[in-house]
Order: C-alpha cells, then structure tokens, then sequence
C-alpha cells in the first residue's frame, strides 16, 4: 500500500505564537506519533510562509493579524516536529492550500493521503481539497484528534464539510 502523510502547517504561531490557542499544543504527541507510524511511507509537509508586508496582502486586510512571517521564530515548526520532519519535502505557502504542493501530487498513485496539522477549518480543509483534486482516485483522510482551530463549531463544521466531499473522518 501507498501512503502518504502531509503534515499541515504546524508552526509556532499556531501553537503558541501569535494566532495560537491551548488546543494546538496538545496535538504534538499524536502527530509526532503519527510520523512515525509513517517512517517507512513518504511524508511532505507545508509551512504558512508570509512577509512583512503581510497586512497589506488580501488575507492579511481579512485576518490583520501578522504571523508566520519568514525568517521569525512564528514561522518555525512547533515542538519536536523540527526533527521529526528534518529531510522531508516542505512546501512553503502564502495562502491556505499550497498549489506547488497539488502540482507535485497530481497523478501520483497513492492508496491513501493522510492529512494532520492546524488549522482544522481553514488549511488543513482547504489543502485536503487540494489533494483530492490532484489524486482523485486515492483516499485522503483527516484524523479529527490531530487536527484544530480555535474556534470548536467551525472546528466541527470543518469536519462535516470534508465528510461532505468523501474524505474520510477519523
């Protein structure tokens, strides 16, 4: 069986930075545990990648709250994640989902695309979708324990929507 695991975005200012929140930190262990259940599969993972002019870019007038900003400690990986992913393929992006990422996925031949990181409701959700997209035939699923957002009712809708569009719930 072809695997693969994407971890999402699982920096510092998510954890315990600028837009963290209590929630986040408890999703190390499981995820740390979860590559390493992976160790004989491919891993990639993405970071949220801005820069200083963040506040003037469409996602920073919606959200005006400066984070991941390349070259800040924010914009690290959180925790023992730095290690646990050290060689792995890192696709660094500056909006929710990571194109460059689909685009390396597109008709790969994986039997399964598990995702994990933060933020549930917004890129984990949204590059779940990207890897629908590009492997349409392979099964992406969401393990809802290593996943969050700050807000739990759309943490949870998050969750329906992508039952909604057949990827698979844990």
């Amino acid at each position: 069986m072809k695997r693969l695991l994407i971890v999402v975005d699982y920096q510092n200012d998510f954890v315990c930075g600028s837009l963290g929140f209590d929630k986040a930190k408890e999703l190390e262990k499981g995820i740390l545990e979860k590559i390493a259940e992976y160790q004989n599969d491919e891993i990639i993972y993405t970071l949220d990648t801005h820069f200083d002019d963040y506040l003037t870019t469409a996602e920073g007038k919606s959200l005006p709250v400066p984070h991941c900003i390349k070259g800040t400690g924010g914009h690290k990986l959180y925790g023992g994640l730095a290690d646990a992913l050290k060689g792995k393929l890192c696709f660094e992006k500056n909006t929710f989902p990571s194109l460059e990422m689909a685009k390396y996925l597109e008709g790969k031949d994986f039997d399964t695309i598990e995702l994990c990181g933060l933020v549930s409701n917004i890129c984990v959700l949204s590059n779940a979708v990207m890897a629908k997209s590009a492997c349409p035939n392979s099964e992406i699923i969401v393990d809802s324990s290593l996943t969050a957002a700050a807000d739990e009712e759309m943490h949870q809708k998050s969750l329906d929507v992508m039952k909604g569009l057949f990827i698979k719930v844990l």
